[in-house]
């Protein structure tokens, strides 16, 4: 997500920052684990919420390994970091899209969010959607 695999020394600095993310926002990434009554869980992959760069506003985001997709987990997840933002104080929380990821599109539009705008990056078109509480 967002860059691909790291380094162990880029893992340490992220590792890092998103610590002090927490600390300073109340909310990040979180890890996904199918739940298992033998084991602590296999990690599936990620969702959480960030603030973006580029000035867009708290993002929702999340992604899981290939193997773990289709099975709803991503749903879920999402579903349940969308709504502790949204009861932490999160007004509004957007999510990005690209036009040919028709899971993602299909995961946003289930958990409620709406489509808002859409810009091109790259020659790709990516959509925006959002959530809002009033």
């Amino acid at each position: 997500m967002l860059g691909g695999v790291r380094t162990p020394y880029q893992v340490q600095a992220e590792m890092a920052e998103d610590i002090m993310y927490w600390g300073s926002h109340r909310i990040g990434l979180y890890t996904i684990r199918k739940k298992s009554l033998a084991t602590v869980g296999s990690f599936l992959g990620v969702t959480g919420i960030h603030l973006r760069p580029d000035g867009k506003g708290y993002a929702l985001r999340f992604a899981l390994w290939p193997w773990a997709r289709g099975n709803g987990y991503a749903h879920e997840a999402a579903f349940a970091v969308l709504t502790e933002a949204h009861k932490r104080g999160y007004r509004r929380i957007i999510a990005m899209a690209r036009e040919d990821n028709i899971a993602s599109r299909r995961v946003l539009g289930g958990i409620g969010m709406i489509v808002e705008s859409f810009f091109l990056r790259k020659g790709n078109k990516i959509f925006v959607y959002a959530s809002e509480q009033t």
